[in-house]
Order: C-alpha cells, then sequence, then structure tokens
C-alpha cells in the first residue's frame, strides 16, 4: 500500500449511492446515482492524496455494491477488509438548496446497517490509525458494531471521530447522542460541523465553549468546519483558524469528508503520525494541515458530487497561488 506519514488509515463506515439530482433532456428533475457516503468519500479522497488507506464497510453484492468497490478499487483504496452481503446498498437522495445538500436516505435492512460483532475482520499491523463517522454511527446493530470496534481499537491506535450528524435520520435520538459522545471521548482528533456542534451541545453558544466541551471529553485535536467561513482548530491553550479558498460552487457533497482526508494528510506529513505527536502539535503545523485541506475542500466543491482532487492537482494550485496566501507542500 502507497503513502506516507501514516502506515495506513483504515476508514470504518458507510458507502453507498448517493442519488444528485440533474435536469434530464426534457427538462424534468432526475437523479444520477454516484458513489458516495461520509466515509467512503474520505477514504477515496485520501487514496487520491496519495495517503495509504483500505476501507472496513458492510458492502452489498448489488449492482450498486459492484460499483462501490469498483470505485474503491480505481482510488487505490484496500478492499481487503470489506464484509459481503446479499443485503441491499444504502441510497441518498441529494436535495440542493442554493448549492447546499439535504439528504432523504433509504437504509433499512441494507448491507451496511447490518454488520455485527462476528464480521469483524483482524486489522493488520500496518493500520495505524482508524477513522470513524457520518450515518454508520446512527443506525443499529452496525452502528453499535462500530462503537464497540473503536474501543478495542483507542489504546493502540490513533483515532479520528467525524460524526456529519444527519438529524432527519435519527430515531433514537438519546441512544445516538450517548454513543456519539462515547465515540468522541474515545476521538485523538473530534472534526466536526458548526451544525454538528450546534446538535451535540446545543446549551452552548459558540464555538469555543463547544470545540471546549469536545476537548473536556477527551479530543487532544478539535477541528471545527464552517462551510465560506472557513476552519477553527483547537489544541491545548490555543486556536487557529484559515479562511476558506475562494472558489466557483457547484455543489458542497461531500466537501467536509474531503477535507479531513487533506487534514490527515498533511498532519502525517508534517510528523503528526501517533498520539504523542499529536499531543505536541504546533501552531504552524495546524495551520499548514488545515490551509492544505481548505485548498483540497475548494477543488472539491467545483464538481458535482464529492468528487476529490488528486494530489497533483492540489499540488499545481498551491504552486500557483500567491506564497502569502496558501502554504507551499
Amino acid at each position: 500500500m502507497r503513502g506516507w506519514g501514516w502506515a495506513m488509515i483504515l476508514c470504518c463506515g458507510e458507502a453507498l449511492i448517493d442519488m444528485v439530482p440533474a435536469e434530464s433532456a426534457a427538462g424534468e428533475t432526475g437523479f444520477v446515482p454516484l458513489p458516495g457516503g461520509s466515509v467512503f468519500n474520505t477514504a477515496i479522497a485520501l487514496a487520491r492524496l496519495g495517503a495509504g488507506v483500505a476501507m472496513l464497510t458492510g458492502l452489498s453484492r448489488d449492482s450498486f455494491g459492484v460499483r462501490l468497490e469498483a470505485a474503491l478499487i480505481e482510488a487505490g483504496v484496500g478492499t481487503d477488509l470489506l464484509i459481503r452481503s446479499d443485503r441491499p446498498t444504502t441510497l441518498a437522495f441529494a436535495h440542493l438548496d442554493q448549492g447546499q445538500a439535504r439528504y432523504e436516505f433509504h437504509d433499512e435492512n441494507s448491507a451496511g446497517r447490518m454488520i455485527c460483532d462476528a464480521d469483524m475482520p483482524l486489522i493488520p499491523a500496518e493500520v495505524t490509525c482508524l477513522y470513524f463517522g457520518g450515518i454508520s454511527l446512527i443506525g443499529e446493530p452496525g452502528a453499535d458494531t462500530y462503537a464497540r470496534f473503536a474501543v478495542r481499537m483507542a489504546a493502540r491506535h490513533l483515532l479520528v471521530v467525524d460524526p456529519n450528524i444527519r438529524p432527519g435520520l435519527i430515531g433514537d435520538e438519546a441512544g445516538y447522542r450517548a454513543r456519539l459522545l462515547r465515540l468522541l471521548a474515545l476521538a485523538d482528533i473530534a472534526k466536526a460541523s458548526g451544525d454538528d456542534l450546534d446538535w451535540l451541545f446545543p446549551d452552548l453558544t459558540g464555538i469555543a465553549a463547544q470545540a471546549d466541551a469536545l476537548r473536556r471529553l477527551g479530543a487532544t485535536l478539535v477541528v471545527i468546519t464552517r462551510g465560506a467561513a472557513g476552519a477553527v482548530g483547537f489544541a491545548r491553550d490555543w486556536q487557529v483558524a484559515v479562511a476558506a479558498v475562494p472558489g466557483p460552487v457547484v455543489d458542497t457533497i461531500g466537501a467536509g469528508d474531503i477535507f479531513a482526508a487533506g487534514l490527515l494528510v498533511r498532519l502525517g506529513e508534517l510528523g503528526i503520525r501517533g498520539k504523542a505527536d499529536l499531543a505536541g502539535i504546533a501552531r504552524a503545523t495546524l495551520k499548514d494541515a488545515m490551509g492544505y485541506a481548505a485548498q483540497v475542500a475548494a477543488l472539491s466543491i467545483r464538481h458535482r458530487g464529492a468528487v476529490a482532487p488528486c494530489r497533483d492537482e492540489v499540488q499545481m494550485t498551491l504552486d500557483a497561488a500567491a506564497p502569502q496566501d496558501l502554504p507551499k507542500h
């Protein structure tokens, strides 16, 4: 498995089909099926940015599942840990409102949702970082399976959690909230959106107070994405902010997932490869990594669907930018 920085990142969570709205030749609105899912998007983006990455998910043998696996293989994501079944693939119908995506999920009895402890494979020794998030943390029994797996892995691996909360899909809010808080307490890196934090901590005002709540749970590093307002990172007693990179916006599907990939890739390049490295992270290192992630996300939203840029595309964009505006790598 190629890569540098991290030996391998294992992305644990959903792979699904995004049904993206598109206008037909007759002017009618239809849907185009595209491979997606929060954790899937991050895995693909990590591979396209050059990192060593594999995916652990429940995957259907239906035609959609075959397409998802083909996309993973094409990008260079390891597929040896896929849990295959004859259950259906989850479908997520995306509805765009001024470029912002809202989702309607069809997930009952799906291949991704119905995994259990007995399905979980042995993890290769080269895995150093595990990434969790998305709707895979909502639906039982799969959500509890991932949570128990994270508990078993937490002592020896760097854990990253990106909740990517979808309120419309949550049935058991109390159970989901408790599970998510348990996972965030295990996380070394917590990456969240402003909307995620508003849902998690409705009684707290301001991202500083919300980030502090995440750090008190146990996260060493908290990174909050705020769309066009950029991103803010919190570590120890300091914080750093980066602006969003200006440019055209086609849609924002997967932008936060792809930002997370850029962040992890650049942290690994800069030597943040384990719990001790993360505890001693410098302000300049985090700002560099977040700036890189912002550029990766900006390139992704110029396309329809969750399209992650490749490493060369990101580098060419950074090289063309003024030195005072963007970090060069």
